[in-house]
C-alpha cells in the first residue's frame, strides 16, 4: 500500500469507495487496515468485530464508519 501525504484531511476521510468491499462478507468496507504490509477491508460490522486484535498489529487504521449516520 502506498501513503501519500495530503494537506487536506478531508482527503483522506472519504478515501474508500463503494468499489471497495468488505474482505469478509463483500459489503461496502467503511474500515482499512494495514497489517504486515498488507491492506485489510471491512465493513463496519466486521471492522468492529476484528478491531481489537487488530489494532495490536496494524501499523494504520482508517475508519470510515461515521459516513454510515452522517447526512452527506
Amino acid at each position: 500500500m502506498t501513503t501519500t501525504t495530503a494537506p487536506d484531511a478531508t482527503v483522506l476521510d472519504h478515501r474508500l469507495t463503494a468499489a471497495d468491499r468488505c474482505d469478509s462478507c463483500g459489503a461496502q468496507a467503511y474500515i482499512a487496515a494495514e497489517v504486515n504490509g498488507s491492506e485489510l477491508l471491512f465493513c463496519a460490522h466486521h471492522g468492529r468485530k476484528y478491531e481489537e486484535k487488530l489494532r495490536s498489529i496494524a501499523t494504520s487504521w482508517h475508519d470510515e464508519t461515521a459516513r454510515l449516520s452522517s447526512a452527506d
